[in-house]
């Protein structure tokens, strides 16, 4: 692969570095920074899917089950609004039902010490029906990380730890945590480019790795659907141009999975907002027309 253009947007834009793997091989590999673990941000929130889909074979979850009773001693005795509604599903789509995202980076800083993250996200008023509406925010990852934790009795990086980490060669990353100690499953996870790499190749290999299934294939084929109206979003995925679907972090951290190419962009960057059309349009152009 020709990396000559990529290159020119990679020092334009402050990429850090970048992996490509096409049919079980890696076809293109360069870092521009030293490699490090790194805050991969809102890429999280796939490692929090992929967490889902395996509790969920385990019988620990049920997509089905009401909010009211995966969280009874949390939620606020005066259940009003859409609140009712509400299923462990929703958690995933960004179609919760609240009226405003919350626990985004500078929400988190300004929350008073001692408040309960949990509790206070179950005060912000539900005003839409559930898949009603697309609205990015941090609420429903966290609490499906909590979810996890409640279900498993551990943290969640320890839940993950013999089921996905080891396996794939990761050893026990860095993860942020709310006031209490809960893994927040919604971003603050820290990997190398290289880990970034293999969660992308572990999807698209349909959730297994050295021939083990870690995640059940039928739950990676529903991450590649658009669940609900109004965002390209699927179960804490971003749907994209080609049939792909990725984890997306800020500052673009991308693990961008192509099935039709059998293929994996993985790049980890330091971005600027205004910078990520352009290197995302260098991805989906460029390398993709050369996979």
């Amino acid at each position: 692969m020709n990396l000559e253009y990529f290159d020119k947007v990679a020092r334009l834009v402050h990429v850090n570095g970048i992996r490509v793997s096409k049919g079980g091989d890696l076809i293109a590999s360069k870092d521009y920074e030293d490699p490090c673990r790194r805050n991969i941000y809102s890429a999280t929130k796939s490692v929090t899917s992929l967490a889902t889909g395996i509790a969920l074979k385990e019988g620990l979850l049920s997509l089905e089950e009401r909010l009211l009773d995966a969280f009874p001693e949390e939620v606020p005795s005066e259940r009003t609004g859409t609140l009712p509604e509400a299923r462990v599903r929703d958690l995933l789509t960004m179609g919760l039902g609240q009226e405003k995202s919350w626990l985004m980076g500078k929400d988190r800083t300004q929350i008073p010490e001692g408040k309960d993250w949990v509790r206070e996200a179950f005060r912000i008023p539900f005003t839409h029906h559930p898949g009603e509406r697309f609205l990015y925010s941090n609420v429903g990852p966290y609490l499906m990380g909590v979810l996890i934790e409640k279900r498993a009795g551990m943290s969640l990086r320890d839940y993950l730890a013999p089921r996905l980490f080891r396996p794939l060669g990761i050893p026990r990353p860095t993860w942020e945590s709310d006031p209490k100690g809960r893994t927040f499953g919604a971003g603050g996870l820290f990997l190398s480019i290289d880990e970034l790499h293999r969660l992308g190749l572990l999807a698209l290999q349909d959730g297994k790795w050295e021939g083990k299934a870690l995640v059940p294939s039928s739950w990676i084929h529903e991450c590649k659907k658009k669940q609900i109206e109004g965002g390209p979003y699927s179960y804490l995925y971003w749907l994209g141009p080609h049939g792909s679907f990725r984890m997306d972090g800020k500052y673009s951290q991308l693990s961008i999975v192509f099935p039709g190419k059998e293929a994996v962009i993985t790049v980890a960057a330091e971005c600027k907002d205004e910078d990520t059309d352009v290197l995302k349009e260098a991805i989906y152009g460029n390398l993709y027309d050369q996979l």
